[in-house]
């Protein structure tokens, strides 16, 4: 829709995501064609399944990384996915997925380090004087439907959406390091909260965009 041209056919595997009555229907009345690749056959599907292995590579990577919580690897790909389309340019075109679809180049000021520790702040409980103003989190992407980051509370142990956090960020952190300092494999939250890393937070207030922007 967004590229202004009509979808005429469509190719998938098996999978009942796919092939289902409910999509049969969409694509009777608005006159796709909808084929399938052959069982145990992933190579009709070429395309599709690099770009899932691509995803899931660097879905790995990034938890590898942090050292973060393995529950965490659906927000790990959605996250890779997000920051991949802003950042990765296609050959063909010079342009990254995000600029043909948009028109415009994407901004990418507001992008964190997957799994890099950060403090939301507490303000949807009654937290009294002498109580912390903060959690510790873990930042783990970008909300899908509006200007927010998605952080793990460590506290709660739920994913909360909210612009109001301050990062530590670890990348900039590693890569500053003399070789006297701790190593690269070594900076991760855990160091960093047990006071084995010192690292002043920066606050930011950026909004950041939401997808269909």
């Amino acid at each position: 829709v967004r590229l202004n041209v009509p979808v005429r056919r469509i190719q998938t595997d098996n999978g009942t995501e796919f092939v289902n009555q409910t999509l049969r229907d969409y694509y009777e009345e608005v006159g796709i064609s909808h084929e399938t690749s052959v069982a145990r056959s992933p190579q009709q599907n070429g395309v599709v399944e690099r770009r899932n292995r691509t995803l899931i590579e660097a879905a790995r990577t990034m938890l590898i990384y942090a050292q973060t919580l393995l529950f965490l690897w659906a927000e790990a790909v959605v996250t890779a996915c997000f920051t991949q389309n802003r950042s990765i340019i296609r050959l063909r075109h010079v342009k990254t997925p995000y600029e043909l679809m948009h028109g415009q180049q994407p901004d990418l000021s507001y992008f964190y380090v997957f799994g890099t520790l950060c403090y939301p702040t507490n303000d949807g409980e009654n937290v009294g004087k002498l109580q912390p103003k903060a959690d510790i989190g873990i930042f783990i992407g970008y909300a899908p439907t509006k200007k927010a980051f998605r952080i793990y509370n460590r506290r709660t142990r739920r994913i909360i959406e909210t612009i109001h956090v301050d990062f530590d960020e670890l990348t900039a952190m590693a890569s500053e390091q003399s070789s006297s300092g701790p190593a690269l494999q070594e900076m991760i939250p855990g160091t960093i909260s047990l006071g084995l890393v010192q690292k002043s937070s920066s606050s930011t207030s950026y909004v950041p965009p939401s997808r269909n922007d």
